[in-house]
């Protein structure tokens, strides 16, 4: 692997990745807005808190069935350099079957579970009351969520990432709108404070759908892939989008609840701490979502590469794209290490819990440094088919090293909030290396999907 940049790969990667680090970091405005927002209604520690809490319950669901998008995405790229158009249609609609099925059940029991499950987490009555109500009214966006997920699983694997871009714009912007009206009552809308930001979730997300569905009717995606005139359900390919993403599916929620048990012990140090910690997690987003931006293009370029049986550019695409997602790591690196403040104001005007996040947000600056290439590697393995092996490394590395970390280093060792997030530099460093050795060992390049 060379260090130095190779401009015509670079061209091919930012192409596709452009277009999706910008979807993604519209999204990531939109959860500091939505969190800025938040931590200006009344009781703003307790708000915070809830909201953390609700968002990574709520996630730690949806994200089980929101990999059904890697596997549309991984099917549709393989099909997609096979010069294989059907059968790309084919892995849409059966993925299309899955997400509106998986949504409708999952939907209705979040909806009436939300309050067990943030009880469960939860040490304070306040925090579990408001963080209740604003996931339930996520829970009903769900079946549109996973809709738009096998949407972008398509647009993805056929490298129109614009598409994304335009439906990620589209679905914030009334985001922050809906969240607005709802949460503080504005023109005469009910003040919902929390619970109107799961409102505005959940009509962000039927606005989403809209789109994508009728961008389908494009004649020029209607008549290639012929999804409308030739609809078929296939089992194979649904045992075989199930194959795929469901060691994804795992490897998410063992994040998300990974992060769940982080915050609630981050919460035994103290509330102030776990509002802190929200917040610092929020202002990550800035620089690991666009990380998956870059890993969209990996997988894409990547899996098409390995459809037309070029197997020296698949690796080539993944070293490069690791190169170009550390460049940008290192940028905002800088930026939460320098001036941590100027990303903290903008999140919350609580002066208690921007000191408390500040020591914080440095540690993770210098974390999240290396995240970038280890997003990079695990999508690339992804793409390849090898997601059972990006599962176990995540077990290993969240379970087994972040988690026990942070509880020795912040509770045992009464190392506090600091030493809790000390153990964050660790895993990530383990977790980005494990992966790259498999992707050096080429192995993965091997495997059938």
């Amino acid at each position: 692997m060379r260090l130095t940049i190779n401009k015509n790969l670079s061209q091919h990667i930012l192409r596709i990745a452009g277009p999706a680090i910008a979807g993604q970091s519209s999204q990531v405005i939109v959860s500091i807005v939505n969190t800025s927002m938040v931590g200006r209604l009344e009781n703003a520690h307790i708000q915070l808190a809830a909201m953390g809490l609700g968002f990574l319950g709520t996630m730690a669901i949806t994200s089980f069935f929101s990999s059904l998008s890697t596997g549309t995405h991984v099917l549709i790229a393989r099909r997609q350099g096979e010069n294989n158009p059907q059968g790309v249609g084919e892995v849409l609609n059966s993925s299309l079957f899955i997400a509106f099925v998986l949504g409708t059940i999952f939907g209705l029991v979040g909806y009436l579970a939300s309050h067990s499950i943030i009880d469960f987490f939860s040490a304070n009555d306040e925090v579990t009351e408001a963080g209740a109500a604003f996931m339930k009214y996520q829970f009903l966006g769900l079946p549109f969520f996973l809709l738009l997920v096998s949407y972008r699983g398509f647009f993805f694997g056929i490298g129109h990432t614009k598409i994304f871009m335009i439906s990620a714009i589209i679905i914030n912007i009334f985001n922050i709108a809906f969240n607005y009206l709802f949460m503080f009552g504005a023109f005469g809308f009910p003040r919902m404070q929390l619970a109107g930001a799961g409102v505005g979730y959940t009509l962000s997300m039927v606005l989403g759908w809209l789109f994508f569905f009728s961008v389908t009717f494009i004649s020029n995606y209607r008549k290639q892939y012929r999804y409308y005139s030739r609809i078929r359900i296939a089992k194979d390919i649904i045992i075989q989008i199930v194959k795929i993403s469901f060691p994804v599916s795992m490897q998410n929620i063992l994040i998300l609840l990974g992060f769940l048990v982080f915050v609630a012990i981050t919460g035994i140090i103290g509330t102030i701490e776990q509002a802190a910690s929200n917040v610092v997690i929020t202002a990550l987003f800035l620089s690991i979502m666009p990380c998956f931006g870059f890993g969209i293009a990996s997988q894409t370029l990547i899996g098409q590469s390995l459809g037309k049986g070029n197997q020296r550019y698949a690796q080539a695409y993944g070293y490069e794209t690791a190169k170009l997602a550390t460049i940008f790591t290192i940028l905002i690196g800088l930026i939460f290490v320098l001036i941590p403040d100027a990303i903290l104001t903008v999140i919350t005007n609580e002066r208690v819990v921007i000191d408390t996040a500040r020591p914080l947000l440095q540690v993770a600056g210098v974390a999240q440094v290396f995240y970038g290439s280890g997003i990079i590697y695990a999508s690339a393995l992804q793409a390849a088919g090898a997601t059972v092996y990006v599962m176990f490394i995540e077990i290993i590395t969240h379970w087994i090293i972040f988690l026990p970390l942070t509880f020795l280093f912040g509770i045992t060792l009464n190392g506090g909030i600091v030493g809790a997030w000390l153990a964050l530099p660790i895993y990530i460093i383990a977790y980005t290396i494990m992966n790259f050795l498999k992707f050096r060992s080429v192995s993965w390049l091997r495997i059938k999907v």
